[in-house]
């Protein structure tokens, strides 16, 4: 990474709130993450707001002039490269992602998920969880792999589970796990503490546990 600097690449499809504390973390003055750019495949969503308000370069790909997802994440991958970055991250990018794109950035693309994964892959995480019974629940950090959220765990913020709690309520909680957890990985991946081997994520050169790193609020 070119004089100390990791360039990002940011991809989301709705509000950015994750893409909005990536920004404030990334403003530190002593931060190697540089948001290079926001890419979107909906024109009306909000985090590209948010990104021109703080400087960013934004761009729109919308999927639906693309005759498959191939197609789609071909032209998602050349506009994406042409920012030159370090790094890619997924915030709230409502597309699953065909292999050729998960292959092409290879250990050098991350995603959050609102679940203590491997449980409750896909959607409707916190309602399951409420289903359940759980009384736990929380965010994952993890590298993509071609396997729906189950590539290698970074880390996780776990949240208790109250007994009042509805989906709402427990969701408030942990999209504030989020914010704290996506800048604590981008970080790391910029500062080169974090990485991707055959041995799975390492993180100052020792192998993570199964679950990642784990916080408890």
């Amino acid at each position: 990474m070119p004089g100390n600097t990791c360039n990002v690449v940011v991809l989301l499809s709705g509000s950015g709130s994750n893409l909005q504390a990536l920004i404030d973390s990334a403003s530190a003055g002593d931060s190697p993450v540089r948001i290079r750019a926001v890419v979107s495949n909906r024109a009306d969503a909000y985090g590209l707001q948010r990104a021109k308000a703080a400087g960013i370069d934004t761009a729109v790909l919308e999927h639906a002039g693309f005759a498959g997802r191939e197609a789609f994440d071909a032209a998602l991958m050349a506009l994406i490269d042409g920012f030159s970055p370090d790094l890619v991250v997924l915030a709230g990018f409502m597309r699953i992602l065909s292999g050729g794109f998960v292959r092409h950035y290879q250990g050098r693309l991350l995603n959050i998920h609102p679940s203590l994964l491997p449980k409750y892959k896909g959607l409707h995480t916190h309602q399951r969880a409420l289903e359940a019974g759980d009384t736990e629940h929380g965010c994952s950090v993890h590298f993509v792999t071609e396997e729906l959220d189950g590539g290698p765990l970074v880390v996780q913020a776990v949240v208790p589970v109250a007994t009042d709690d509805t989906a709402q309520t427990l969701a408030q909680r942990v999209h504030l796990q989020e914010h704290q957890i996506y800048p604590l990985a981008v970080r790391w991946f910029a500062e080169g503490r974090l990485r991707l081997t055959d041995q799975g994520a390492l993180l100052d050169g020792e192998p993570l546990a199964a679950s990642g790193h784990l916080i408890r609020s």
